[in-house]
């Protein structure tokens, strides 16, 4: 039997659209969908309440989630209410009635640009590893041993890598140049 009071979503947001994915929460809340957890690849978990605005935030802070108690205490004290962590994020929200003003957990541009470098740091940098230390030396090797089903899959890989450098990098770009609006 269906519970009408839970609902269950998939979505995928990449690594440099958290902004996105706040938006897509915080909407779900205005709609009478209170965010729960997200689990797997993209399976947002929800429950039914009264709609509300509610601002929804993400931070990316390896050393926060280390630090977890003092990290999660520092939201509390500004009123945020910790939800999860999930592939590196945290998650918080607060509604925009108690907000006094600010919608975010970053009170400035330079704040909101050191998380993109901590997301770069923590993700992008392991891709760029595995990308200069297996990916393209394993692409030639196995070229030179002329197995074209291995070089095939090294090839898709080698451009799926290249999509996802082009992406986060044109993402950066594009919230630096806002920024600087």
């Amino acid at each position: 039997m269906e519970d009408k009071n839970v609902k269950t979503e998939f979505r995928y947001f990449t690594v440099p659209e958290w902004e996105r994915e706040q938006r897509y929460l915080q909407e779900q809340h205005k709609n009478g969908w209170k965010f729960i957890k997200v689990t797997g690849l993209g399976r947002y978990h929800f429950e039914k309440c009264e709609p509300e605005d509610v601002v929804y935030q993400l931070d990316y802070n390896q050393e926060g989630i280390a630090h977890k108690e003092e990290y999660i205490q520092m939201f509390r004290d500004c009123g945020w209410e910790y939800l999860q962590d999930f592939f590196g994020y945290s998650y918080f929200r607060k509604p925009v009635a108690e907000m006094n003003g600010e919608e975010e957990i970053f009170c400035d541009d330079a704040s909101r640009t050191e998380m993109m470098k901590r997301v770069f740091r923590g993700r992008i940098i392991p891709l760029l590893i595995i990308f200069f230390l297996i990916i393209l030396p394993q692409l030639f090797l196995q070229r030179g041993l002329g197995n074209r089903v291995v070089v095939g899959m090294y090839i898709a890989l080698f451009v799926l890598y290249l999509g996802i450098f082009a992406y986060f990098g044109y993402r950066f770009w594009k919230y630096q140049k806002n920024l600087k609006k």
